[in-house]
C-alpha cells in the first residue's frame, strides 16, 4: 500500500508523519520541486519509524508512483503581493495540470486526495483536469471539512464531557467562512444533543452554541495568527482518509467532491457526509437539515459557485 505525497511543505510532511504513525501505508514517497527538502523530511520521518510502525519513507520521483494507490496533492502556489485571486488560481491550475499529467504517465488508476487550499476550488479544478485523462470524479477527493468536523466534535466533546469519537456532528459546505454547522443532526451515543444535555443537567443555550460555532469557524485564523500555519489537524485528517481507503473501512467523512446539485446549485464541489472506502468516494449520504441549515448550505454553495464561475470565465 504505497502512498505518494506531492509537496513536502508542512502539510505534506505532517501528513506523511501521521500516515506513518497510523501504519496506514507500507511505503510513503515524498516528491517536491525542492528535492533536498523532500529528502530531509523523508529522512527525519524515517528516523521515527523505530518508535512506531515499520514504514518505508523516502524522497522520490514520479516514476516511484507507478504502483501507488493514493496520491496526495499538498502542493500549491502562495499569493504574491499585488496578485489577484484569479491570477493565483491560474498559477495553481498550471501546477495541478503538471502534477496530474506526470502521475498518469506512470499510473493509470490513481486516487487523488486534495489538501491544497482553497480545497473546494482546487478539487473542482482537479476533477476537470483529471477527466481529460479518463479519471472519474469518484477518484478525486478533497479533504473538505473533515478537519472542521473534527474541530466541531472536539469542542462539543470537551464541553459535554464525552470522547469526541462518540459524537456524531458534521460541518458541511465550504471549507471556509461560509461552512455550515449542522446543529440539528447531532447525537451522542445515539442520543440527541438536546436529550443528552437535559438528562445530564448540562446547560446548553444559545450562548454556548454561538461560542462553539465561533471557535470552530475561527480556529484556523487563531492558529495562523499564533504560529503562521496549520498542519497537525489536516495531517491527521489526511492520514485518516488514507487509512480508510487502504483498509476499505467504509467510514463516513465530510469530504469535498463534485456534486450535480446542492440545494439548487448545479455542478458544485463542497463537503457533505460521504461513504469512503477502498475505491474512493462511494457516494453521498442523505442528511436531514432544518430549513435554516438548508438556506445556509445553499448560501455556502452559491459562494463557492461564484468563485468557480469567476475562475472559469477568466480561463476563456
Amino acid at each position: 500500500m504505497k502512498v505518494g505525497i506531492i509537496g513536502s511543505g508542512m502539510v505534506g510532511a505532517t501528513s506523511a508523519y501521521a500516515i506513518m504513525l497510523r501504519k496506514a501505508a507500507s511505503d510513503i514517497v515524498l516528491i517536491d520541486k525542492n528535492h533536498k527538502r523532500a529528502e530531509a523530511e523523508a529522512q527525519d520521518i524515517q528516523h521515527a519509524v523505530p518508535f512506531a510502525h515499520a514504514t518505508d519513507v523516502f524522497a522520490g520521483t514520479y516514476d516511484d508512483l507507478a504502483d501507488a494507490k493514493i496520491i496526495i496533492i499538498a502542493a500549491g502556489a502562495n499569493q504574491k503581493p499585488g496578485e489577484t485571486r484569479l491570477m493565483l488560481m491560474k498559477r495553481n491550475t498550471s501546477i495541478l495540470r503538471d502534477i496530474i499529467s506526470n502521475v498518469v504517465k506512470v499510473n493509470a488508476n490513481p486516487l487523488f486526495l486534495i489538501a491544497t487550499n482553497p480545497v473546494d476550488i482546487i478539487t473542482h479544478i482537479s476533477v476537470s483536469i483529471a477527466s481529460e485523462y479518463g479519471i472519474p470524479s469518484s477518484k478525486i477527493i478533497g479533504s473538505g471539512t473533515t478537519l472542521d468536523t473534527a474541530r466541531f466534535r472536539s469542542l462539543l466533546g470537551n464541553y459535554v464531557g464525552v470522547d469526541p469519537q462518540n459524537i456524531h456532528a458534521y460541518v458541511l459546505g465550504e471549507h471556509g467562512d461560509s461552512e455550515v454547522l449542522a446543529w440539528s443532526n447531532i447525537d451522542i451515543g445515539g442520543v440527541s444533543l438536546v436529550d443528552y444535555t437535559a438528562y445530564r443537567g448540562i446547560t446548553f443555550d444559545e450562548t454556548v452554541k454561538q461560542s462553539i460555532e465561533a471557535s470552530v469557524r475561527n480556529a484556523a485564523y487563531k492558529i495562523i495568527e499564533g504560529k503562521g500555519s496549520t498542519y497537525y489537524g489536516i495531517g491527521a485528517a489526511i492520514a485518516k482518509l488514507v487509512d480508510v481507503i487502504n483498509r476499505d473501512n467504509r467510514a463516513v467523512l465530510t469530504v469535498s467532491t463534485l456534486k450535480s446539485d446542492v440545494e439548487g446549485i448545479k455542478d458544485i464541489t463542497l463537503s457533505l457526509p460521504h461513504l469512503i472506502g477502498g475505491e474512493g468516494d462511494l457516494g453521498v449520504l442523505p442528511i436531514r437539515l432544518n430549513e435554516q441549515e438548508k438556506k445556509l448550505l445553499k448560501k455556502s454553495a452559491s459562494l463557492i459557485k461564484e468563485k468557480i464561475d469567476e475562475y472559469e470565465n477568466g480561463q476563456q
